[in-house]
């Protein structure tokens, strides 16, 4: 599970009001919930995008913190896929970027920037 944060300033809820439909809209209908952290996460077991296996997103809250976007993004084998679904590939990358971009505020080098320092933080110094 990767958790996301939002750009400085915003708040999840104000950038995705309702995540529910927001999942809904991107992925497919949502089948059930999973417990994370505390928060009761989005699944979807049969994704829209034949790439995906499962999807699973929401809002995990911290307490004193600003909420985080927790997502895990299941996918098939690519040696699995036949033609039409290698074609759905490029969509389910979009998806994803989209689906983030919108619920963060942060474009994808952003959130690899984010995340390299998340990590050189949590280095040991010597």
């Amino acid at each position: 599970m990767k958790e996301y944060k939002m750009r400085r300033g915003e708040t999840l809820d104000d950038r995705v009001p309702d995540m529910e439909s927001y999942v809904e809209e991107m992925f497919g209908t949502i089948t059930g919930t999973e417990e994370y952290k505390g928060s009761d996460l989005y699944v979807v077991d049969e994704p829209s995008n034949p790439v995906f296996e499962r999807v699973v997103a929401g809002a995990v809250k911290y307490s004193g913190k600003k909420d985080k976007l927790a997502v895990e993004f299941t996918e098939r084998d690519p040696t699995e896929l036949g033609p039409d679904e290698l074609e759905a590939a490029g969509e389910a990358v979009d998806a994803k970027n989209t689906f983030l971009l919108e619920a963060t505020g942060r474009d994808a080098k952003s959130r690899r920037d984010s995340l390299k320092r998340s990590v050189e933080d949590d280095a040991p110094d010597y």
